[in-house]
Parts: C-alpha cells; structure tokens; sequence
C-alpha cells in the first residue's frame, strides 16, 4: 500500500469515520489519487453522488461505455403496477380453486 505497511483495513476504517483528518495526510492520501486535495476540503455529498451518477463507467462490452441513466418511470407507480398484477393472479388462483372444489 502506497501509505505504508502499518495501514490496514481497520485503521482505514476508523480513519473515514474521523470529522476531520490531518493536512499532511490529506495531502498524501491525494497526491496518491491524482486527486487535488480540494477535492477532500470541500466535497459535498450531494455534487459527488451528481458526478458518480453522470460518469459511470461499464467495462461490459456489450454496452455503451460511460452510462447516463435518467430513468423516465416512477418507481412508485412500477411498484403499484407490481402489486396489482400479484394480486390479479392471486384472485385468479382462487376462483380456479373455487372451480375445481365445485365440480367435486
């Protein structure tokens, strides 16, 4: 690891838990990810997560390398949709259920 030997997976962890980190490894945890170190000063939650979206890369060949997903449905109504086509089929369980108990 480009830190040094001694920074394992639990020191990482309790270093992202920190409110604030110091400068000298702010620093150095930038330079090593080609990243400029105002990038860590000044990040806002809801920009990266915008930039992450916008930029995502798929290594699958059989798509189209950077993806901009906008999707154009209401997860809501797709939910709803679900559900009412469950319940449809269920509906139709019973009344073949109430058929065939008929016949007997």
């Amino acid at each position: 690891m480009e830190l040094g030997e001694d920074w394992t997976q639990r020191r990482i962890s309790l270093l992202e838990q920190k409110e604030e980190i110091d400068d000298a490894l702010l620093e150095q945890i930038a330079k090593i990810l080609s990243v400029p170190v105002e990038l860590f000063k000044e990040f806002d939650e809801d920009a990266g997560i915008n930039v992450i979206s916008n930029t995502f890369t798929s290594n699958d060949s059989s798509t189209i390398n950077t993806v901009n997903y906008f999707p154009t449905f209401n997860a809501i109504d797709k939910i709803v949709e679900l559900y009412e086509a469950l319940v449809k089929s269920e509906r139709e369980k019973l009344e073949m259920l109430k058929e065939l108990l008929e016949k007997r």
